[in-house]
Order: C-alpha cells, then structure tokens, then sequence
C-alpha cells in the first residue's frame, strides 16, 4: 500500500472532531510514508486533510474537474494536481492512482464516491480494500443500513464485509494494512426465468 485514497466533505461540518480526524488522518498518512489520493480541493474537510498531510512531509495528488477549478477551489500546493473533463474521468483516475480508500464525514459526493468503489469490489472490478473512518459516530447509520441489506437478502454477508470500519485514523490504516481480498460473488441467488 503506497497512495491511499480519502473521499470527504468539501465542508468542514458541525462537530470539531470532523476537522480534527481529518487532521489526524493526513499525519497518520505521513507517518506510514503513505501519499493522499483526494478530490483536489482547497475548502473543507478537503484542505484540511491536504495541508495536514504535506505539512507532516508526505506527497499529495489531487484529482479535479476542470468545471471546479474554475470556481478557484483548486488547491494550488500539492504535489501533484490533476485536472480532468468530468466527475466520471476524476473517480476513475483516483481508483487507478489508490492502494486502498478511506471516507471520512462527508456528504452527497462522499456518500457516491465511497458506494461506486465499493461497487466495483462487489462487481470483482478490483480487490483494493476501504473502510469508513466512522468519526462519533458519523456512518453508524449507513453501516445498519447495511446490516438492513443483509437480512432484507439484498446484500450477502460476504459483501457486507467489505467495508471496514474503525473510529480512530491509526486503527483503520491497520486494518486496511492487513486486509486480505476476498473472491465475492455479488449475487444472492440467480433467479430461473422460463
């Protein structure tokens, strides 16, 4: 594991530990040599993981659609800025450049990024491992909305799986560390049509 990739808020949210686990995370980063893979933003939970990260002397990538650089939220200190056509281009660049991802509190864009990666698991498109970094709390809702999924028979337990979770920065990079990838099946049962 080399670049990890970290999906988050382009706002900072209510709660002073969001910002803080952003802070934490970037150092955490740093002190395992590990890079960042984000979105390439300067605002938010973005900056902060950003800035943490390169000030604690590890390399940075950020990927960003052109539309966004425009809007001048482009972080302009990284080591490297990539700047694509599309939402699509940025989420498929970020995957290809990562080892592993990382959500952090975030909202509709994180919520996306975080379920289309893990998609793509699901689907055996790649065995990268990801987790949720569940600060106070933030994902315990998604995470019974999973658990719903299993016993409703429409995610499998092995799916389920998948996702990693853990509340302090540290402790999900082990548990992505030693990740051991699984061959899933997606689907439940293969339903027999005439």
């Amino acid at each position: 594991m080399k670049y990890v990739c970290v999906f988050c808020g382009s706002s900072m949210g209510v709660q002073p530990a969001y910002q803080q686990a952003a802070l934490a995370l970037g150092e955490a980063l740093a002190r395992r040599k590990l890079g960042l893979v984000y979105g390439g933003g300067n605002v938010g939970l973005m900056g902060t993981i950003a800035d943490a990260t390169l000030a604690a002397g590890a390399e940075v990538i950020g990927v960003i659609p052109d539309f966004m650089v425009a809007k001048e939220i482009a972080h302009t200190g990284l080591t490297q800025l990539h700047i694509v056509n599309s939402m699509h281009e940025r989420k498929t660049m970020m995957a290809q450049l990562s080892d592993a991802f990382v959500a952090l509190p975030g909202g509709y864009g994180t919520l996306e990024e975080f379920c289309e990666i893990l998609t793509w698991a699901q689907l055996g498109l790649h065995q990268k491992p990801f987790g949720l970094l569940n600060v106070n709390g933030y994902y315990s809702p998604l995470l019974k909305f999973f658990d719903q999924a299993v016993t409703e028979e429409f995610l499998r337990p092995m799916n389920r799986s998948l996702v990693l979770e853990a509340s302090e920065p540290e402790n999900l990079l082990d548990l992505l560390a030693n990740y051991q990838p699984q061959n899933v099946d997606k689907w439940i049962r293969k339903e027999v049509t005439p």
